[in-house]
């Protein structure tokens, strides 16, 4: 009699932890869906599918640039078209369009770095994205006789045999365009933005001889197919194309320095799936969500989670510098205007 106690016990026990199981997966596939807005990579989209699939949500991502992302997150306000925008948020993005998020601060916020944390109530940040790659191609600048191995740095696009054979954004509708722009800025000059540093601006904008693309995927994929020499890029692309086996460029971190910027996402006011819209937010930053991050070309925002990428080099070998975010927002629409009238002017 005994004997049977202990097994009935035995069962209970089991059966328990089997509904108990059963009740937590039930509990973590809470449905529904969730509208994405993104100007994201394929890798860093392939996250918030991963998000999707842990909870059970039919998760939609929309790609697009970041100029067509404000567009429509302006042009929808009051009627939501999507829940979220996905990327594309940084500093000056993320106090410009403030009112056009829903206030929410995610869930082990005050775990990251304060550098990265969330610094107005509605910017997550998520990943570090290098904004100073300069992908080259090794056959085109070979033919343009020039040596890839001295190809160093910002300094280098200056070579008079790149004239014309370099993509670069626009830098007063691209994220990633102003964000290299700003980074030549601060770089270039005798002292961080200063007129020095514009009067390179304005050599090498005469560089690109009036070719402006205003598709960041057309740089690094347009490079890669040996359209230009060299694209002015960032590391996410680059990283994935030399992790996808490409052999014919190279990534350049310039010797002068490079930024790392925080990523950013939001909620998009008045969203539909607000419920889902908040999980995914705090996804984002959660070991789990972090360590998807980390499949991709990007780098966690959490220090302690390292990206897998072969083709990722550490910082230690990189001259890593640090930008003045609040001065680069405070002056953002006066200095894309400039960059708008330098282009301008030497297109002639």
């Amino acid at each position: 009699m005994k004997k049977l106690t202990v097994v009935l016990l035995v069962l209970m026990v089991a059966m328990a932890g089997v509904f108990a199981q059963g009740a937590s997966e039930a509990k973590s596939k809470v449905g529904g869906n969730l509208v994405i807005y993104s100007p994201n990579s394929d890798l860093l989209v392939e996250a918030a599918y991963a998000f999707g699939e842990q909870y059970g949500i039919t998760v939609d991502v929309l790609s697009m640039g970041t100029g067509e992302v404000i567009e429509r997150v302006v042009n929808e306000a009051g009627n939501p078209q999507a829940d979220v925008w996905y990327g594309g948020v940084n500093f000056a993005n993320g106090n410009k369009y403030k009112d056009y998020f829903e206030p929410y601060v995610a869930k082990g916020n005050e775990k990251l770095p304060a550098a990265y944390q969330n610094q107005n109530g509605c910017v997550t940040r998520y990943c570090l994205d290098g904004s100073a790659a300069l992908l080259i191609n090794l056959d085109v600048i070979k033919k343009l006789g020039r040596n890839p191995d001295d190809f160093k740095g910002y300094k280098d696009l200056l070579w008079p045999e790149l004239k014309g054979h370099i993509a670069m954004g626009n830098a007063a509708a691209s994220s990633s365009a102003w964000a290299e722009l700003t980074n030549m800025l601060l770089v270039m000059g005798d002292k961080p933005y200063d007129e020095k540093a514009w009067e390179w601006v304005e050599k090498f904008c005469a560089q690109l001889n009036g070719t402006i693309l205003s598709s960041s995927s057309a740089i690094y994929k347009g490079t890669a197919n040996g359209e230009y020499a060299v694209g002015v890029s960032y590391e996410d692309p680059c990283v994935s194309l030399l992790d996808s086996g490409a052999t014919n460029v190279r990534l350049v971190y310039p010797e002068e320095g490079a930024v790392w910027l925080a990523a950013g996402a939001a909620i998009i006011k008045g969203a539909k799936n607000m419920d889902n819209a908040k999980l995914f937010m705090d996804w984002l930053i959660s070991d789990e969500g972090q360590k998807e991050i980390g499949k991709s070309t990007a780098r966690p925002v959490n220090p302690e989670i390292r990206n897998v990428s072969p083709n990722m080099p550490a910082f230690s070998t990189i001259n890593v510098v640090y930008e003045d975010l609040e001065l680069c927002g405070a002056n953002k629409a006066a200095w894309q205007e400039r960059f708008a009238e330098i282009v301008q002017k030497t297109s002639k």
